[in-house]
């Protein structure tokens, strides 16, 4: 029971990633820096701490009894995934929701579910799953074989991508200045999207390095109702120090592009609907939130193993290519490159379901 209500945390949090994107479409007349930075203040400073203040009664005297190497760790972590967040971004811009989701966060789950394994493999700790435990249980190696279906899946999408650039030589702009992507460019893509992978991990490290906010929070609430489990919301205070770093990492580089593209006056100019761009912003970087707050509910509950991580990831990558889908982003090519993208989803899927019932085997 306590694998299937994480897995359901998994999806709501996996739906509401793989779902942000669609209110920036909303946004009429603002450059990509301007609307990816109102959205990220509410990600990543805003909403955060809101949510702890809501879910752990004395977060702050937690943080601020944490010691500096435990802070500056997990805010380190935070800085080097928010290059991966800021280049997430970017590679939407150039590949669509679609096919960028599955790369970046594909290569993402790859390497924040092994990596942290192979860390307590040589520096074991109680209640983490090392990467000899994977290998030498029937359950680890059922959760890897999900892991290797994923990586599969990820191939089959990329596939239909390049079969994508073949057929379309580039996404049409929206003269009323939306902020659709002005073009398709598969190698530049590529190579923001392998960059955002790889570094967007560092966030599944940044919890592990924050993990003693989180054990307080959840003894504190064990404490007052013993019997009832760990504690859903005990991640919440670790979110908070490290999306500083995220918030840091983006904060510097969308200021640079205000002032070297002069679109400061994004945000006062009334020539576009502020008051709508404002909201949907907003309701972006909120949404964004909103898969880190359901994902620590589904670690709460299935441990902070790859399969959590593995999980979170497989279910937005199947979100993304869902809504790449609904709007039409593979409109214009032919039923063979169609069938292609149906495929590596489908295969996304079994991946879930191979992962889930891994889980379900451990002891």
């Amino acid at each position: 029971m306590q694998t299937i209500f994480g897995v359901i945390f998994h999806f709501i949090g996996g739906f509401a990633s793989g779902s942000f994107y669609m209110p920036f479409k909303k946004v009429k007349g603002w450059h990509w820096e301007s609307y990816w930075i109102v959205g990220g203040i509410f990600s990543w400073l805003i909403v955060p701490p809101l949510a702890a203040y809501l879910t752990i009664p004395g977060f702050a005297d937690i943080i601020k009894q944490t010691g500096a190497a435990t802070l500056g760790l997990t805010y380190l972590f935070g800085v080097l995934w928010g290059i991966g967040g800021l280049t997430y971004g970017l590679g939407v811009r150039y590949l669509g929701v679609s096919l960028g989701s599955s790369i970046i966060l594909g290569l993402c789950m790859v390497f924040g579910a092994i990596i942290p394994s192979i860390y307590y493999n040589f520096f074991p700790q109680a209640g983490k799953d090392s990467f000899a435990m994977l290998i030498h249980s029937q359950w680890g190696l059922t959760v890897l074989a999900g892991l290797a279906l994923c990586v599969l899946a990820i191939i089959i999408c990329g596939k239909a991508g390049m079969m994508k650039e073949q057929q379309l030589s580039a996404v049409t702009t929206d003269p009323h200045g939306s902020t659709q992507p002005t073009e398709y460019k598969f190698a530049l893509g590529m190579l923001v999207s392998i960059v955002s992978g790889v570094l967007s991990a560092c966030f599944n490290f940044g919890l592990e390095a924050g993990k003693p906010m989180a054990e307080i929070a959840n003894a504190v609430w064990k404490a007052a109702n013993p019997g009832q489990g760990n504690f859903l919301y005990q991640n919440n205070v670790t979110y908070v120090v490290v999306l500083w770093g995220g918030l840091t990492t983006n904060f510097i580089w969308c200021m640079v592009l205000n002032a070297r593209n002069k679109t400061f006056g994004d945000y006062t100019n009334k020539k576009t609907p502020l008051l709508g761009n404002y909201v949907f912003a907003a309701l972006a970087g909120t949404t964004w939130f909103l898969q880190f707050f359901f994902y620590g509910m589904g670690e709460s509950r299935m441990g902070n193993g790859p399969s959590s991580w593995i999980l979170h990831m497989a279910f937005i990558i199947l979100v993304a290519n869902a809504w790449g889908l609904v709007l039409k982003e593979w409109k214009g090519v032919n039923k063979k490159t169609k069938a292609t993208i149906v495929v590596g989803i489908i295969t996304v899927v079994a991946s879930v379901l191979l992962v889930g019932y891994g889980n379900s085997m451990k002891p």
